[in-house]
């Protein structure tokens, strides 16, 4: 097929965004060819691809080769201001945090990550190694496993066969049926406990948000140090989850309710 027939074919599009794919924390910045090499295309359609998402603004130039433009962050800010989820959550984390001292961190499932969307700081403020944007461990810690057992069975059943050794690494299940018999004992208990799973000394307990219209399922975690954990009050911290998780469902089901909610006590 010749470079200026893939137009044609309607694939430019969905080629160029797969170049925004390659870009994350480890490979910031690319070269030309080895971008190329990666989609496996020429290096003129490369270099198509790239002028037009360098004049999109979604791409520039820098030293050793091509990194995410500017446009990205101007399209976050956009997608905070419209994210009902966000405007639902963040003054019930607000207050959640306020209240117990712990980090009150949100995380939502894009495409087949989970991701953390939003954190509010407690008394004491933790450097965790994960913040907005940068996918989480699937089967490890507790917002991840309490999502994955709020979400559709179909969708979960094709992320375990793309991933079923991790999933039998996280002691999650060695086969599909321990695997989603794990996620119903999840769904049942309501909660989950994490210690050092993800981080040493990091401890989180998490509850499942209902997912609102075609959203997907979301959690929300209380996380702090594992020393100053293990003397909280396990069951109220639970309790005060599960309140806030039903403050931010009725929020994002009905917006007029916003003045009628109140932060969790």
């Amino acid at each position: 097929m010749s470079d200026d027939a893939e137009p044609r074919h309607g694939h430019t599009v969905a080629r160029a965004l797969a170049v925004l794919d390659l870009f994350d924390g480890d490979h910031a910045i690319w070269s030309a060819e080895d971008i190329c090499a990666a989609l496996r295309c020429p290096l003129p359609t490369g270099y198509r691809y790239l002028r037009e998402l360098v004049s999109a603004g979604l791409v520039r130039r820098v030293s050793g080769g091509f990194a995410l433009g500017a446009r990205i962050i101007l399209l976050d800010y956009v997608m905070r201001q419209g994210d009902q989820l966000l405007k639902a959550a963040i003054p019930v984390l607000r207050a959640l945090a306020r209240q117990t001292g712990c980090d009150c961190v949100l995380s939502t499932v894009y495409g087949d990550q989970i991701v953390d969307v939003h954190r509010e700081a407690g008394a004491a403020p933790l450097n965790l190694a994960y913040g907005r944007g940068r996918p989480r461990p699937l089967f490890r810690g507790a917002a991840p496993k309490m999502i994955l057992a709020a979400q559709p069975l179909g969708w979960v059943h094709k992320l375990y066969d793309a991933h079923a050794g991790e999933a039998e690494a996280a002691q999650m299940g060695a086969d599909w049926r321990s695997f989603r018999a794990t996620l119903a004992a999840l769904r049942k208990r309501g909660c989950y406990v994490s210690r050092g799973e993800v981080e040493a000394d990091i401890s989180a307990v998490a509850v499942a948000i209902a997912p609102a219209g075609h959203d997907a399922a979301s959690a929300i975690a209380l996380v702090t140090n594992t020393e100053r954990f293990e003397i909280l009050n396990e069951a109220l911290m639970i309790a005060l989850l599960q309140q806030a998780a039903q403050q931010i469902e009725l929020l994002q089901c009905d917006p007029d309710q916003r003045a009628l909610a109140r932060p969790a006590r």
